[in-house]
């Protein structure tokens, strides 16, 4: 910075020292107010200055003050903001193609909104974009306590309280479902999707005005979350609703998985296909899901470690589902030669 800094307070000092002026004759050394005329005071506050939310007005003691038209030097910038541990914020503008990239994740804005400055709000739970001071869309988060800290460095500064609406003592409740075969519980006569993963479990549901928690019960680990299509009527006469606990948090276990490989060695997780190469064709092998990695460890005792590229749930923690049907059915087939269908079997 000492480097950088070095020639800029050279240009100034030649700027205001050496260089002749053309409108003063040609007249060096010069001063500001031998060439400008300061603002009249009423006249300064019509505009008032705007700054981006990642910058502070810096004051550093014994630097030059810009004087009116003047060059005043450089002030020394001010080191980056340490990270408090909470919520952060920083702005990213949005490219002409409206598909925004945060931290190595990808956010659909429209290309209506290219070009516009959107804040983001972002801790280990969820990530908020504001454009104009508007919440646009809310999503859960891909960051980790280490990610927030180096966003901090690149210029986040600790955010403000969440865009969304708090959630008032007595106003959250909770309930126990079981999840039906195909991922479905019912609430006040609603059949709502928690996820097929969790079928034939019993779970806990905290309900908040705008979204669902599904969560375990003994660990209280998060699973899912869903949207919140009730009103606060059918909320209130749900059977077996009590107060809220403390919210639940996703686990930072990774989710171990099976797959099988294809005839070419490649196996699908998460919506990620992985490469094993052929000579693994055919094997079962096991896989650590964790939030920015699949750990694949192999029968020959091999582990790879593989980059995750998506954000999708898992779906299925077995590679196969072995699935048996009767040799055929009587209702919409005849019954092999040799086999009276006499209903004697």
């Amino acid at each position: 910075m000492s480097q950088a800094q070095e020639p800029v307070d050279a240009w100034v000092e030649h700027y205001n020292a050496d260089r002749p002026h053309q409108a003063l004759d040609v007249k060096a050394p010069v001063t500001p107010a031998e060439r400008f005329a300061p603002v009249p005071a009423g006249q300064r506050d019509l505009v008032s200055l705007w700054l981006p939310a990642a910058l502070e007005t810096a004051s550093t003691p014994g630097a030059a003050e810009p004087q009116a038209g003047g060059v005043a030097s450089s002030p020394v910038p001010a080191g980056p903001v340490e990270w408090n541990g909470g919520p952060v914020e920083f702005d990213r503008v949005v490219p002409a193609s409206g598909n925004m990239m945060v931290c190595q994740r990808q956010f659909w804005m429209g290309t209506h909104r290219g070009g516009m400055v959107a804040r983001i709000w972002a801790d280990c739970d969820l990530i908020h974009v504001l454009i104009s001071g508007t919440r646009i869309k809310t999503v859960r988060s891909h960051l980790s306590a280490s990610d927030l800290a180096q966003l901090t460095t690149q210029g986040a500064v600790p955010a403000g309280p969440s865009p969304l609406p708090p959630v008032e003592d007595g106003e959250a409740v909770e309930v126990e479902r079981c999840v039906s075969r195909i991922g479905l519980v019912s609430l006040d006569g609603h059949q709502l999707l928690a996820a097929e993963i969790l079928g034939g479990r019993q779970v806990g549901i905290r309900i908040e005005p705008t979204v669902l928690m599904f969560y375990d019960l003994a660990t209280r680990e998060l699973l899912r979350t869903r949207k919140n299509p009730l009103t606060p009527q059918q909320v209130k006469g749900l059977r077996g609703a009590r107060p809220a606990g403390p919210p639940p948090r996703p686990s930072a276990e990774p989710i171990r998985v099976q797959r099988r490989a294809s005839n070419t060695g490649v196996i699908m997780v998460v919506g990620q296909k992985v490469a094993l190469g052929r000579i693994h064709k055919h094997q079962t092998v096991t896989v650590l899901v964790c939030e920015t990695t699949l750990t694949v460890e192999l029968d020959d005792g091999d582990v790879r470690v593989i980059r995750r590229t998506t954000t999708q749930p898992v779906r299925s923690i077995k590679g196969q589902r072995p699935r048996t049907a009767p040799p055929w059915d009587h209702k919409l087939v005849a019954p092999p030669s040799g086999l009276a269908d006499d209903g004697h079997r």
